[in-house]
């Protein structure tokens, strides 16, 4: 057994005791076509005399089957009983000049190898009831190796334990753009050929970051991120155990290669670099998952963290931001000719039936996306014609143009997007209303790979308070897109919308075909045209309808 030590007094040490969660609501939502960040917990099978040695608790958590620091086939959900938490996070709240308010609340998870801090790391989610947090594994961060040092790996003589095996630049710089609500990309590490593979994984910033490894607290710029810092202290003989287990029939080892790996690098590493960062921790958690004192009172904590970290679209604030302000210069608006304006009076008449409402929305949004090409670049072309002669002319002056729309509305504006630019490529993104909070949350996203070099096309059919339409902008400059190669089109806009938007992202272009003056109570534009997904596609708004409805995500 491990000598009892002693630590200082500000850390909180807890005994286990079974509690269960409290009861929540059930919020389950679909993600696709997403990968998952996080690892699950260290277990798995092993010879049935190592058996006794392992604390007889039940996690209610499916055994860890991997051979890379990150799962490539299933979505970033992790399911509980009670709930679906999505683990890849989503862009978090940006105030009315498209800014983020507070840096997300980032723990930090440390101890030993198979000390159980992936468990730790999961019941804290399950139990904190938040629907989008970020867990990062240290293990995707291991560097790549030379060709020697394969060979050292290959034959168990190379120290994955100590500090020097870690891309420490890499995973500060990660850690520190997460925190600010920024998306980045994560390597994947392949535990049997001893590297990276080719494609990265994209993960989002949350209001909740949590961070695990075994060298979590070895490097003092990754500390200073930390908001919390937690070590799981469990007994050598059973993370022996767990990793023997674990390495054997995961990962294809032989008992011989583990045992002399263990006690030529990983003992002495724990003994070097781990066990005494003990003394940074904020709180240790002996038993690691078991432990649900421990866990209980850091889930209070991180509570009240967020509680007085609480960020929320303050309506008002948009709707005052800007009054009697003249319309900014970013904006372009369709001339108000007879046509324009007969289409309009047609598609704002309750009384219009729905194959006239789409015919003439359609017409309007093929001329709305003609005048938004005009605001892309272009440069002269010289082309010899028919009769011989030479006609200078003009061309798209950029690599590529991709359309993105915001679901449900914004997809109507794909087929005139397609009519006039041969071969572009869609994008799709759902902002949905969380009609518990009255926050816009980001619950899927599907982006053309590179969209970063391209000029961006962004659909959207109403914008009110431009709430729905910044989150997209924030998205897709967390993709790398330029704020100047961004161009905003929406049949119709509140002033409101347009001047926040415009303030929040000063070279975004703004294309539209009206603009109205005002937005009710409900934060409805008036005069307006009402719910136009439900006009559009046939179905029934509710009588207390409003543009942060479920089915009709626009704002």
């Amino acid at each position: 057994m491990m000598p009892q030590r002693q630590v200082c007094s500000r850390h909180l040490i807890v005994n286990r005791i079974a509690m269960s969660a409290v009861s929540r609501e059930e919020r389950l939502a679909k993600m696709e076509n997403e990968e998952k960040t996080s690892s699950v917990s260290n277990s798995g099978g092993g010879e049935g005399s190592l058996d006794r040695l392992l604390p007889s608790v039940s996690t209610g958590l499916s055994p860890r089957k991997r051979t890379t620091s990150q799962c490539k086939s299933e979505p970033p959900l992790l399911r509980t009983s009670k709930r679906t938490i999505y683990t890849a996070g989503r862009p978090p709240w940006y105030n009315e000049h498209g800014t983020q308010s507070k840096d997300a609340f980032v723990i930090g998870l440390c101890g030993g190898s198979a000390s159980g801090k992936t468990t730790v790391a999961r019941k804290i989610i399950e139990a904190l009831d938040v629907p989008w947090v970020v867990l990062l594994s240290m293990d995707s961060f291991y560097k790549v190796l030379s060709p020697e040092q394969q060979t050292l790996a290959a034959s168990n003589d190379y120290n994955f334990d100590h500090p020097d095996a870690f891309d420490f630049d890499l995973l500060t710089h990660t850690v520190r753009k997460l925190k600010q609500g920024k998306s980045v990309k994560i390597p994947v590490y392949d535990f049997t050929t001893h590297g990276r593979q080719k494609e990265w994984k994209t993960v989002y910033g949350a209001s909740v970051i949590i961070f695990e490894g075994i060298m979590s607290f070895a490097d003092k710029k990754l500390l200073q991120l930390l908001d919390m810092k937690i070590f799981v202290d469990t007994d050598s003989d059973i993370r022996l155990v767990r990793r023997l287990r674990r390495d054997i029939t995961e990962r294809g080892r032989d008992i011989e290669g583990v045992i002399k790996q263990y006690n030529k690098f990983v003992k002495p590493a724990f003994e070097q670099y781990i066990e005494p960062t003990m003394r940074l921790a904020d709180i240790v958690v002996p038993r690691g998952g078991g432990n649900m004192v421990a866990i209980d009172l850091i889930v209070q904590h991180v509570h009240s963290q967020l509680e007085e970290r609480k960020l929320r679209w303050d309506m008002a604030a948009l709707a005052s931001a800007h009054q009697a302000q003249p319309l900014p210069q970013t904006l372009s608006v369709l001339e108000s000719t007879p046509q324009v304006r007969g289409m309009h009076t047609i598609i704002r008449n309750k009384e219009t039936s729905r194959d006239e409402f789409i015919f003439y929305s359609k017409r309007l949004m093929r001329l709305l996306i003609e005048r938004a090409l005009s605001f892309l670049p272009s440069q002269v072309h010289i082309v010899q014609t028919p009769q011989g002669e030479d006609y200078e002319g003009k061309t798209f002056h950029g690599k590529r143009i991709t359309g993105v729309s915001i679901l449900r509305a914004g997809e109507t504006m794909e087929p005139a997007l397609r009519a006039v630019c041969k071969d572009v490529r869609i994008g799709k993104i759902l902002i949905q209303t969380n009609q518990d909070t009255g926050e816009p949350e980001l619950h899927y996203l599907r982006l053309p790979k590179d969209i970063g070099e391209d000029h961006v096309i962004l659909m959207d059919c109403t914008v009110s308070t431009g709430a729905a339409a910044m989150m997209a902008v924030r998205v897709l400059l967390d993709h790398d897109v330029q704020e100047d190669k961004i161009l905003l089109v929406s049949l119709l806009m509140a002033e409101m919308g347009v001047h926040s938007v415009a303030y929040a992202f000063p070279q975004v272009k703004i294309i539209t075909t009206a603009v109205d003056k005002k937005v009710n109570d409900l934060f409805h534009i008036i005069p307006g045209i009402g719910n136009f997904g439900d006009r559009y596609f046939g179905t029934d708004a509710p009588p207390d309808w409003s543009d942060d409805e479920i089915d009709e995500p626009s704002y």
